[in-house]
Parts: structure tokens; C-alpha cells; sequence
């Protein structure tokens, strides 16, 4: 506003005294500053105060004698002096009336019709006209800023642009609006007079008499600004007046520049209060200016973002002009920037001059206290440029070439402006566009490379900007120019559109001047590794730049090795985990399986060493798997991250072998020895407390261990984990003393050997064993196992044992594969142990069944027999993975090499790849049923026990009464099947047997529910019937035999039909379901058929069995009476008529049985009459010596009276 620029405005300092009501300070201004405030001071002096006390008294008075010397006081007491209150009725009459008329000023109230101008008649006026005049001039102007709806106008107004009487004009303005609030509200009178020549001094002045409406005032202003202030002239004049009202307040200047970025409105605003703000306490880092602009653009509110970016773009679509905002921050900023530039360079270089000299003329160094600034202003350049779309002016482009080929010292900072460099470099190549300015670039990035190491280990920094040198080099080779884009991005620190077209001439300086790709190669295998590292370190590493080779295949291209790199750098690592340690050995690995060419099969890296990876796990190893024995050379990390690479690279070789057999290639896997060493599953352990730490790499092992290893993933073995390694396992262990007695291997052992003698001893030694953690219990593993064989003595505790057992399985959460070799030896029956046969890992692989070639004692002493039951269910989900394994590595190659053998021989028969699955399957399949069989001959009571009273058909005491299978052995009487079922054995339920059969029926349970099919094959083969009773009560999942039974009654051979029958009816028994009904009526059927077709012999083997089976399917469905019934009768009438061609008189029994059939209530009857019911007793000589159609026939009665007799048990 150059037309006010002779106007006196109010200083600083000025209304900070009236902001505080300084009277001292008041008194120190002069007359020119004091007559500005005056209207305020005036009514201060005249008006009643709120504030009554003294020292307000004694401040009043200093105000009045301030006052008293000054002329203008007395036309300001007369203002106040005039009847408000009419004033303001007139003022609302008139407002109403120019509403009415549409807002023309054709008549008014307030004021009459003037005879001359405004000027002369404000002159003339006494003070009721002059308010007059002013109040309409003032009220004519606010309503047509209210009709506006928005436009700006700049109105013509006499009363406010005569310099005579702009003082007279102020003093009524103030008066006015102090007096009249409710009629003029200060925002709107405010706004009312950015439309008037001199407003912005009028406003000055009225919030000057006004101190209190200071952000109230500029609140309203900023609010109904413009988004872009620069664009008009309303905009212009609202930015002059706010930034006047903050140079009379600057202590309110940022938190008006603040209200500008929250309302989104005049930019130009903010910036010029940032180019006036001059801090107290200067900066020397970064200027206000750089700090304001930068988070503008680059903080996370997208709104502020695009509002500022259009600012400037609009802004330097108009001409340059000298007066714009835009122009001074572009200016200010380049004065910033030539301030920190070393001392003056010239871009166009003589071609004589030493360009490595770091001495010579144009290459002086940054100076250390200012790259932090540089580093600012690099940055605020990039945001300008790539997200405002600032277009440098050549001065700007040719002083920030300087700025970034300028040589920093080598601290953490100067790491860091060199890498920003850099990438302005990358982001905008333009910058570089004259021959000379590329030879400066060249030199640049030759000095970056021969300076990386000096920087590296001066600043130290693990993260330096050779690696991105080295990381950009390689993307370009393999043109990745996209990552080349988000490399910049994520260096910036903002998102940037770069076009991959612009990259070209940078593409051909890298790939051709500076990094060939063969220089790269032998780059990056000399690049140091990075000391312990870990996530803590950002950045660009070289673990990156070896990443991409890797992936491009330019070490196995030019056929650099760089194994030893990653051996290294995976010794050199820490939690928690960097996130580009898993890709890099997974690239890896397929850099070493996966040839880089066809052409080329044996272009492939080579496979970390087992000695090496022996090395690794040495301190673990040492004492067994999971030693822990000393201080580990190698993290958890280098060695869950050596264990991630064996696993991977054994499963992507077998899923690459059929493509390794095409190329015939087969690349060497691990040996079983060296999977032995390492201490697989206490790792896995240690990991699942780090997950946090490790971020994906537990899972991925998890997801190979189950995999490869599932007998490292037993569901049991994870429960037992949490019992392990919960929270009361932790209580105990921190009531542990720490100066408690220390137990040594050795006496461990004397206490075994003494048994059953020491066995307090030997109690109290593993009580406090229990107390410790699995990993303490590790070098106890040896003395524990080895001893095992001993608790197999007689009068040894049973509490011994089962702690014993306890300890066992804690240490199967640590060390599961030694252990186990280790229990599976030491409980070799003493025989073997005298020829010391040792078995090992693989052997038991190879043949789960040796576990079980155990001890014969082992099977009645329950807690070693769950040790050996949890053995053999590992080592058979073992044998299938390592038969698994062993198909796909032998396989594609033995049919390889015969196809390539039977090449040009017609009709040569080969092996196909289905014929061998079936194989490895019919193998696992005997594995598992032979497993089976031997477990359920485990159960079967040896002759001891059966004359001890045991008896496996106890199990089933309390869900039935009769048993089927006894009939045959015992008299024929009613009797019979309910005796046999209420014995018990002598001991009672609670014995060892029982309890080794629980837990083997435990085991079957799994086994069927895991595979449905080894249930199948096992019934299939049979087994003893003493054993149903126990297997249908104790194998839950039995039930599933319902699926099959009538397929094993389709069968041809007569005893797997009898075995059908007799288990259907203990299932029917024990699953009364509808499945149960419909297969027991089929079966019935079954046996009326077999009836007329089985010869005479065979009649005889197949009935007597099966007909006792038949009171359970009457006594769990009883609506099959019937059909039972009809068919005993059948079977009744055949036997009796063949009985009767041999002309033996054996009783009226079709007679008995039609009535049994016809009248069974009579019957019942008769058998509530007697209580019993009675069959005539039959010596065993009467019964040896019948036939067998009798005794067929005695039986068929003996069957009937048995289902009576269980229908009257349930009444």
C-alpha cells in the first residue's frame, strides 16, 4: 500500500504499553506515537473503572496528567460526550431503511443533505455530525461489503483519504466503535476497511485502542480470506494489514501464521510473517524460513500440502515482481544458500586443472557447522521442486550444483548431505545440463568413490553412501529403474513423480563411465561386512547391494564368489533382525540351485560349508543339542538365521530336483551328521521368546520344521512346553535358593547305581532337578537315560520313576533327537547291551519299529512306557519324512538317468513315479499297522497276570452286562456271559497293565485320527478277540469301524467276517447310533444268507462265535428282536434237521424255540415267577461227546435265554 506509506503506524512498542497499561511506558512515548492512542487513554481517564484499588488510583492520575498537555484531548471528551443511545436508534433506522430500499444511498437518516463535501461538512460538523457523518459513511460501506458476496471492491470514500483530517477521523472511528459495540462489531468494521484508502492504518489504530481484540480481529480476517492471497488485489491488501497488525504485535506473529496454515488461507501472509519474524535466539542450523516451508511440504497434512503447492505454482506463473512474496522467499533462500556455499566456484572448469586434488582451485570443503544447514536446504529444494513444481531460474539451478557437488567433512552429517546430494542428483537430472556441469557431476562421483571407506570409518557410520552408489550401479545394470525411484524416495523422505525416461544420461554415465557391472561385482565382495547388525542400523548397507546382485546373478555372470561375504555377514548379526536378512539367503539359495543360464548349468554359487556351519553352533553343540555350555561365540541370531538357511535350502532342493535332473546337475545336501550336530528344536525355542526381536523369521522356521521335521512338532510336545515354561514352572524356580546344594552328574549317577537303596537319595538329587530350567537340565541328559534301565528292577518307588518321566519330558523340549537315540539305547534288552549295539538317528528313521524292541519290563512299567509310546509316535511321522525325502532325491535322477540310458530302445519299461509313491506308502502303511499290532499285544495280559485274575474284558464292566466272546469257554447257561462280565481282577482297576493299556489306547486314538486308513487296514488284518472289549472301550475314535464293517463282512475269508460281527457288537454296545442299527441289520442278514450257503463244517466254525454277538444287538436295539428271533429259529431248525438224519433224540427243542419266538411275554413271565431262568444242566462229557449240530442247537437255545435274561435285567 504505497499510498499510506508516509502514515505514522503504532510501534511495538507503543501497544505492548497499552497491552499492559504501562503508565511508565506511556509516559516515555512522544507526542506523535501518544496522539495515536489517544481515544483509548481519554476514555480511560473519563470512564468509570472496574477496578477500584489504589494503585489503579495512582495510575489514573498519572494518565490525566499525561493527558492534560495535549490539545486533541478536549474534541475527543466532547465526542464522548454526545447522546449515544439516540445515535445508535438513528443508526438502526437508517440500516433498516437502505435494507428496504435495496441498499441505495439516496436518503439517510443520520445524516442530512450535505451542502458540500464530506470533508468540509466533517470540518464544519460539531462532534454529534462528525459522528454522524462518519457512522454512515462507515455503515454504507460495511453493507456493501455484506452485498459483495465476496467480490472485493475498493471504494472511494473523501471522509477516509484527506491527510488533514485523518487524525479527526480515527479519533471518531474509535469512539465510535468502542461506544457502539453491538452496531459495529470490530471484525466487521475491520473488514469493512481493507475496502477504504489508508484502512490498514485505520486498523492498526482502532486494535491499538483496542489491545484485547487482537487475534479476535485477525482471526476473522484470515478466515474469510482467500486460499491464494497473491491472485488479487483483496488478497494483496488482507495480507499488507495483517502483516502491519503484526509488526504493532510481533510477539503474536507465529501464532498468526499458525491460524493461516490451519484455516488454509493466504499463504503469502505466512511467509511474509516468517521473512519479518527475527527470533530472539538465532538459529545457526536452520532458518525460520527453511523450517516453516519444509513443513509445509513435507509434514503428513496432504490439505496444507496442496495448498501451499499451489501457491507456488501459481506464483511464478505471473511475471517476476520485485514486490511478490514468492519472489522474496526464492530470494531470501538463495541468499541462504550462497551464504553456506565454500568460497566462490566456478562450474566452468579449465581443462588443465588436477581434478582429484582435494586442495585445488574450486574445491574447498563444506564447513562442518554448515551441513546441517545444507543438508535443510537440499531438501526444502527437492520438496519445492518435486511435490510445488518449482522451476529453478538458471541462477537457482546453477548455485545448488555448487551446493551439492560441494565435499563435506567426514561426519554422520556430511554422510548424510552427500547421500541427499546424491539423490537431488538422481531426481532431478535437468539441473546437469551443459558438458561442464556434467564433467563436475563425474568428478563428484569419482570423489564419492574413492572417499566412501575414509568417510565410513571417520564418521562412524555402518550405513555410508558408498552402498547406494554401489546399490544405484547395480539397478541401473539390471534396469530396475522404478527401485531406483524409490530408493531416491525413501532417501528424500517424500514422494516425488520422476519420469524413468529422465534417468537415461545419468543411466549411461553409471553404466558406462563410472560402474560397469564387473566392477560392481568386485566392488561389493571387498565391501566390508556390517559389524552387528541389526534392525537399530537404517540406511543403505551393503547387505542391500549384495541383495540386488544376488537377484540380477551378476556374481555367478562373471563368476566372483561371495559365499564368504554372506558367511560373514551373517556371523555379524543381532536382533533385533534387519529385514533384509531372510530375502538375501533366500536369493541365495537360489543363486546356488538355480543355474544363472542353460547355457551355463554350472554358473552357480557355491553352498556354505558344513564346517563352517559346524562352527557356528560349536558352543551349543559341545554338550548335545542345545549345549549351553560357556559363552556363545555366535549370537541366537547367526545361529537361527545359519539354521533358516539349512532348512530352506534342503526344501528348495528337494522341490528343484526334477529341473536339477534335466540339466544333470545334482548339488550336494547336507549330511545327516551334521543335522544331528545342531539343536534344532532348543533353538525353535529360544526363538518363540524373541519374537518380537525376529520379527517373520520364527514362523518361517515353524512352517519348515513341520515340514521337514514333524516330529519336532508334536502337538503333545507344545502342551508340554506350556507346563514347562509356564508360570508356575517360573514360581518355582524363583523359590529356588541361589546357594542351593549343586547336584553333580556323577552323583547322579551313584544314586541310580545303588537302587533301590538310595532311593531318598536319589529322590531328593531329582526333586531338585525338576526345580531347574530344560536348558540347565541339559548336561544331566546322559546320566538320566543311561540309568533308565535300572528302574526296571523290582522294589524300586514308583515316584522315582514317574519323576524320572517328568524330567524326560522337559528335556524333550530342548533336545528331543539326541534323547531319544540316547532312551531308545539305553533300554535295549540286556542281551543286546552286552553286544553294545548302539543305534542312531538314522537307523531309527530308517526303522521306528527298534524302539519298541525294547525291555520286555518296559511294558508293564507305565511312566518308561509313555516315554516309549512318545518315541515311536515322533520317529514314525520321522520314517515318513525321511522316506518322503528319499523318494524325491533318488527319484527324479534314477528316472532321468533311465530315460537317457534307454534312449533309442523302444519298449524299454520304466519305473514310474507312481509305482514308487505306492510303494513308499504300502511301506508306511506296514510300518504304522505293525506298530499297531505290537502295541495291542502289549496289551494282552501275560500268563502271570491271567492267573493273577486279570482280565482286558473288566473295561467294559460298567457299560454292559454280558460279554459275547465268553460263551464259548464257559457252560452254556443263562448265566454264563454275566458272570464273566462282573469279575474283576484281583488288583482291581488300578494296576500297571491297565494303565500301559490306557496309555497305548491314548496313542491308537491319535494314530487312527490322524490317518482314518491305518484303523481300516489294521481291522482288516485282525486281532485277537480278548482284545475288543478294550479297544472299543478305550479308543474313542473307533467308532469310525462303522464305515467299514460292512466291506470286511464282503469279504471271502470266514474269519475276517467272524472279527466283523464280534466288533460290531461291542460297538453297537458302546455307539447305539443310527449308523450302529442300520449296519447290525445288515449283518444279521448277512448271517441269515451265509446260512444256506456255508457247508456243514463251516456252519459250525461261523455260528458259534457269532450267535452270542447277537444278545448285544437285542440288547442296544431292542426292535431287532424280531429278526434276531427269525433267525436263531433258522438256524435252530437246520442244525435240528440235520441232527435228526442221524436219528438223535436231542430234546423237543424246535418246539422250545417256536415258543420262545411266538410268547416270549410268557416267557418273561415265568422268568419274574422264578427269578431265574433255567436250562437243564449239562455235564461236559454229555457236551464233548455231542455232535456239532447239538451243540450248535444248545447254543442257538443258550442265546435266546441270554437275551430274556438281559431284557429282564433292565426291567
Amino acid at each position: 500500500m504505497a499510498f499510506n506509506a508516509g502514515l505514522q503506524f503504532v510501534s511495538a512498542y507503543a501497544f505492548e504499553a497499552m497491552q499492559k497499561v504501562d503508565v511508565v511506558r506511556l509516559a516515555a512515548l512522544s507526542d506523535p506515537e501518544l496522539r495515536l492512542l489517544l481515544p483509548c487513554l481519554v476514555r480511560m481517564a473519563l470512564c468509570a473503572p472496574a477496578d477500584q484499588s489504589q494503585s489503579w488510583a495512582q495510575d489514573k492520575k498519572l494518565i490525566l496528567r499525561l493527558l492534560s498537555g495535549v490539545e486533541a484531548v478536549n474534541s475527543i471528551v466532547a465526542l464522548l460526550s454526545v447522546d449515544f443511545h439516540a445515535l445508535e436508534q438513528d443508526a438502526r433506522k437508517e440500516q433498516q431503511l437502505r435494507h428496504k430500499a435495496g441498499g441505495s444511498n439516496g436518503e439517510s437518516i443520520l445524516v442530512s443533505q450535505l451542502q458540500h463535501g464530506l470533508t468540509l461538512e466533517f470540518e464544519h460538523s460539531d462532534p454529534l455530525r462528525r459522528l454522524r457523518l462518519t457512522l454512515s459513511e462507515l455503515l454504507a460501506i460495511m453493507n456493501k461489503v455484506t452485498d459483495s458476496n465476496g467480490e472485493f471492491f475498493l471504494k472511494s470514500s473523501e471522509l477516509f483519504e484527506s491527510p488533514v483530517y485523518l487524525d479527526e477521523v480515527a479519533d471518531v472511528l474509535c469512539i465510535l466503535q468502542a461506544e457502539l459495540p453491538s452496531l459495529l462489531p470490530i471484525v466487521d468494521v475491520a473488514e469493512a476497511l481493507l475496502h477504504v484508502r489508508n484502512g490498514d492504518w485505520f486498523l492498526c489504530l482502532l486494535v491499538a485502542n483496542v489491545p484485547d481484540s487482537f487475534s479476535e480481529v485477525c482471526r476473522g480476517l484470515i478466515k474469510n480470506g482467500e486460499r491464494q492471497d497473491e491472485e488479487s488485489l483483496g488478497g494483496r491488501r488482507r495480507t499488507e494489514a495483517l502483516r502491519q497488525l503484526c509488526h504493532m504485535n510481533p510477539s503474536q506473529a507465529l501464532n498468526i501464521r499458525a491460524m493461516v496454515v490451519e484455516e488454509c488461507h493466504l499463504p503469502g501472509l505466512g511467509v511474509a510473517l516468517t521473512l519479518d519474524y527475527k527470533p530472539d535466539t538465532a538459529d545457526e542450523a536452520v532458518s525460520p524460513l527453511v523450517s516453516y516451508v519444509s513443513g509445509l511440504l513435507l509434514g503428513t497434512n496432504s490439505k496444507v500440502r496442496t495448498w501451499f503447492s499451489l501457491f507456488i505454482r501459481n506464483g511464478q506463473q505471473r511475471k517476476r515482481e520485485g514486490s511478490s512474496v514468492l519472489w522474496q522467499m526464492r530470494r531470501q533462500l538463495l541468499l541462504e544458500l550462497v551464504a553456506i556455499l565454500p568460497r566462490s566456484r566456478s562450474t566452468h572448469m579449465p581443462s588443465n586443472v588436477d581434478m582429484e586434488g582435494e586442495g585445488s582451485s574450486g574445491y574447498s570443503g563444506l564447513r562442518e557447522e554448515h551441513v546441517v544447514k545444507a543438508s535443510a536446504l537440499l531438501r526444502l529444494y527437492c520438496a519445492l521442486m518435486g511435490i510445488a513444481g518449482l522451476r529453478p531460474t538458471d541462477e537457482e539451478a546453477e548455485q545448488l550444483l555448487q551446493l551439492m557437488t560441494s565435499r563435506p567433512p567426514a561426519t554422520p552429517a556430511g554422510v548424510r548431505f552427500v547421500s541427499l546430494s546424491f539423490c537431488k542428483l538422481l531426481a532431478f537430472p535437468t539441473l546437469v545440463s551443459t558438458p561442464e556441469q556434467e564433467q563436475l557431476m563425474v568428478m563428484w562421483l569419482s570423489w564419492m568413490i574413492k572417499e566412501e571407506e575414509y568417510f565410513e570409518s571417520a564418521a562412524g557410520v555402518s550405513a555410508s553412501f558408498g552402498e547406494m552408489l554401489l546399490l544405484v550401479a547395480m539397478y541401473f545394470h539390471s534396469n530396475q529403474l522404478c527401485s531406483i525411484i524409490e530408493l531416491v524416495c525413501s532417501t528424500l523422505g517424500m514422494k516425488i513423480a520422476i519420469k524413468p525416461s529422465s534417468l537415461s544420461k545419468m543411466k549411461t554415465i553409471f553404466t558406462q563411465e563410472i560402474f560397469t557391472e564387473q566392477v560392481v561385482t568386485a566392488h561389493a565382495v571387498r565391501v566390508a561386512v556390517t559389524n552387528n547388525l541389526s534392525a537399530n542400523i537404517t540406511g543403505f548397507l551393503p547387505i542391500h547391494c549384495i541383495y540386488q546382485l544376488l537377484r540380477s546373478r551378476a556374481f555367478t555372470k562373471h563368476k566372483v564368489s561371495i559365499k564368504d561375504w554372506i558367511y560373514r555377514q551373517l556371523c555379524e548379526t543381532n536382533t533385533p533382525i534387519h529385514t533384509q536378512l531372510i530375502p538375501l539367503i533366500d536369493a541365495y539359495i537360489n543363486s546356488i540351485l538355480t543355474p544363472a543360464s542353460k547355457a551355463n548349468p554350472e554358473a552357480t554359487n557355491q553352498p556354505i560349508t558344513e564346517q563352517e556351519i559346524l562352527t557356528v553352533f560349536q558352543s551349543a553343540a559341545g554338550q548335545g543339542e542345545g549345549g549351553r555350555g560357556g559363552r556363545q561365540r555366535y549370537s541366537i541370531t547367526t545361529q537361527l538365521l545359519i539354521l533358516y538357511y539349512i532348512l530352506s535350502y534342503e526344501e528348495n532342493l528337494l522341490a528343484s530336483t526334477k529341473q536339477l535332473a534335466l540339466m544333470q546337475r545334482k548339488p550336494k545336501s547336507y549330511s545327516a551328521a551334521l543335522m544331528d550336530q545342531i539343536p534344532i528344536k532348543y533353538l525353535v525355542t529360544q526363538a518363540q521368546g524373541l519374537q518380537q526381536e525376529l520379527g517373520g523369521l520364527h514362523s518361517a522356521l515353524l512352517r519348515l520344521l513341520a515340514t521337514n521335521y514333524p516330529h519336532l512338532c508334536l502337538v503333545e510336545d507344545w502342551v508340554c512346553e506350556e507346563e514347562v515354561t509356564g508360570t508356575l514352572p517360573l514360581l518355582r524356580r524363583m523359590m529356588l535358593p541361589s546357594n542351593t546344594c549343586r547336584y553333580t552328574q556323577s552323583q547322579l549317577h551313584q544314586a541310580f547305581q545303588k537302587l533301590p537303596s538310595s532311593s531318598p537319595r536319589l529322590m531328593r538329587i531329582l526333586e531338585h532337578l525338576t526345580l531347574l530350567s530344560p536348558g540347565d537340565l541339559i548336561p544331566y541328559a546322559e546320566a538320566l537315560t543311561a540309568s533308565m534301565a535300572l528302574l526296571l528292577e523290582p522294589a524300586v518307588p514308583r515316584r522315582v520313576s514317574q519323576t524320572l518321566n517328568k524330567l524326560w519330558m522337559c528335556l524333550n523340549t530342548v533336545m528331543p533327537r539326541r534323547l531319544w537315540v540316547m532312551t531308545v539305547n539305553a533300554l535295549q534288552p540286556s542281551a543286546k547291551l552286552l553286544r553294545q549295539q548302539r543305534y542312531t538317528q538314522n537307523d531309527l528313521m530308517v526303522d521306528p519299529l527298534i524302539v519298541l524292541r525294547c525291555d520286555q519290563r518296559v511294558y508293564r512299567c507305565p511312566p518308561l512306557m509313555d516315554i516309549v509310546l512318545h518315541m515311536l509316535n515322533g520317529y514314525l511321522l520321522a520314517s515318513k519324512a525321511y522316506l518322503h525325502c528319499h523318494l524325491k532325491e533318488t527319484g527324479d535322477f534314477d528316472r532321468q538317468s533311465q530315460t537317457v540310458s534307454s534312449l533309442g530302445v523302444p519298449g524299454q519299461p520304466d519305473t514310474s513315479e507312481v509305482t514308487r509313491e505306492e510303494l513308499k506308502n504300502a511301506l508306511l502303511a506296514a510300518q504304522d499297522s505293525a506298530a499297531v499290532q505290537i502295541l495291542l499285544e502289549v496289551c494282552l495280559p501275560t500268563s502271570e497276570e491271567q492267573q493273577m485274575g486279570a482280565d482286558t474284558e473288566s473295561l467294559l464292566k460298567s457299560i454292559r452286562g454280558p460279554v459275547p466272546g465268553k460263551l464259548k469257554q464257559e457252560s452254556l447257561g443263562p448265566r454264563a456271559s454275566r458272570v464273566v462280565g462282573d469279575s474283576e481282577p484281583e488288583g482291581g482297576l488300578l494296576s500297571d497293565l491297565r494303565e500301559v493299556q490306557c496309555l497305548i489306547c491314548c496313542l491308537l486314538h491319535q494314530m487312527f485320527i490322524a490317518d482314518p486308513n491305518i484303523a481300516k487296514l489294521v481291522h482288516f488284518q485282525g486281532y485277537p478277540q480278548a482284545l475288543l472289549p478294550l479297544t472299543v472301550a478305550g479308543i474313542p475314535s473307533i467308532h469310525i469301524c462303522l464305515d467299514f464293517i460292512p466291506e470286511l463282512l464282503a469279504q471271502p475269508q470266514l474269519e475276517k467276517q467272524i472279527f466283523a460281527i464280534q466288533l460290531l457288537s461291542y460297538l453297537c454296545t458302546q455307539y447305539a447310533l443310527p449308523k450302529s442299527l442300520s449296519v447290525a441289520r445288515l449283518t444279521i442278514s448277512v448271517m441269515g444268507t451265509l446260512l444256506t450257503v456255508l457247508t456243514h463244517a463251516k456252519r459250525f466254525s461261523f455260528f458259534m462265535p457269532t450267535l452270542p454277538c447277537l444278545v448285544a444287538f437285542c440288547q442296544a436295539f431292542p426292535p431287532l428282536y424280531d429278526e434276531v428271533a427269525a433267525l436263531l429259529v433258522q438256524v435252530g431248525q437246520v442244525c435240528a434237521s440235520d441232527a435228526a438224519t442221524k436219528a438223535r433224540d436231542i430234546d423237543p427243542l424246535i418246539a422250545r424255540l417256536q415258543y420262545l419266538k411266538e410268547k416270549p411275554q410268557e416267557a418273561l413271565n415265568q422268568g419274574a415267577v422264578s427269578s431265574k431262568l433255567t436250562l437243564p444242566q449239562r455235564t461236559a462229557e454229555e457236551l464233548g461227546g455231542a455232535d456239532t449240530d447239538v451243540q450248535l442247537c444248545y447254543c442257538v437255545e443258550a442265546t435266546f435265554m441270554d437275551i430274556i435274561s438281559s431284557t429282564l435285567h433292565r426291567l
